[in-house]
């Protein structure tokens, strides 16, 4: 191959001329790139294309082709194509749970709208789930010394307790009574004197199924006479009455729930079916 030189040489030999002055080749800066580039550079000067070199490969002659690496599909791609798949299938599944709470909850509504019955005098535990959120009405002295505050319970942004009292029935057994909602400032039993009738009462509540605990709810400690959840069974026994759970209910009245408040007087809940359903907007998700 010719050396740089000889190159240099030749094009100084024909200089391009300008007016009054020789402008010196561009192959004077052929020191300052590669070898490739130097070869490719020369022939230019020499007169020659690119498209001489035999070497040459022109991406019209020889077009891109699709190389396989022979590599497997990673799990970040298996588990995009499960996405759809699972999410498809939690959808199905939330259909399924909307259905089966919609006709639980026309189920209860229509115990609701039945008059109230009288409460046996015996109640089976095992007959509950039959009658649950049934209107019944007992007739018995509340057992005050018994009482039992579950909390802590919010309504209306305050703190409190729910109230709950066995009631004992002359000749019947005795059943547990959820009062109702009082505030944490009349917990003391002396400070809510007129919410503790002494004579007989009648007591008109739903029957309800026994609670479920859930695993963030702290156990109750009733040798402290702290209960955070209705453990009916543990009630019970701690006062001798069967496991049979009734919520006493109330017209809401915001007039009669202000006095009551003030007075101490459990405010009870009112007769209606407070089963959340949000399944709809899980199928939305979905």
């Amino acid at each position: 191959m010719r050396s740089i030189f000889s190159v240099l040489q030749r094009t100084a030999a024909t200089p391009w001329q300008s007016s009054s002055r020789t402008v010196r080749s561009p192959a004077l800066k052929l020191d300052s790139i590669c070898a490739r580039c130097r070869r490719q550079q020369i022939r230019f000067y020499n007169g020659q294309q690119m498209a001489d070199d035999p070497r040459w490969l022109s991406v019209v002659d020889n077009p891109a082709k699709i190389v396989r690496t022979g590599r497997k599909h990673g799990p970040g791609l298996i588990i995009l194509a499960l996405i759809p798949i699972i999410s498809f299938g939690l959808g199905a599944w939330q259909v399924q749970r909307l259905d089966w709470k919609t006709k639980l909850i026309a189920k209860f509504e229509d115990r609701l709208v039945k008059p109230p019955l009288p409460l046996p005098p015996r109640v089976d535990p095992d007959a509950i789930s039959e009658f649950d959120y049934r209107r019944v009405y007992a007739k018995g002295h509340l057992r005050h010394d018994q009482e039992m505050l579950i909390g802590p319970r919010m309504r209306e942004g305050q703190d409190g307790f729910f109230v709950i009292t066995p009631l004992e029935r002359e000749g019947e057994s005795t059943v547990l009574v959820n009062r109702g909602w009082i505030s944490r400032k009349l917990k003391d039993q002396k400070d809510r004197q007129i919410g503790v009738p002494r004579e007989e009462v009648i007591i008109e509540g739903l029957l309800r199924e026994p609670w479920k605990k859930n695993m963030f709810t702290p156990d109750n400690k009733p040798e402290e006479g702290k209960f955070y959840f209705p453990d009916i069974q543990q009630m019970a026994e701690l006062t001798g009455s069967q496991p049979v759970w009734i919520e006493q209910t109330m017209v809401p009245d915001m007039l009669e729930f202000m006095d009551r408040e003030a007075k101490g007087i459990p405010i009870g809940r009112a007769p209606e079916v407070n089963l959340r359903n949000n399944h709809g907007q899980y199928i939305l998700t979905w």
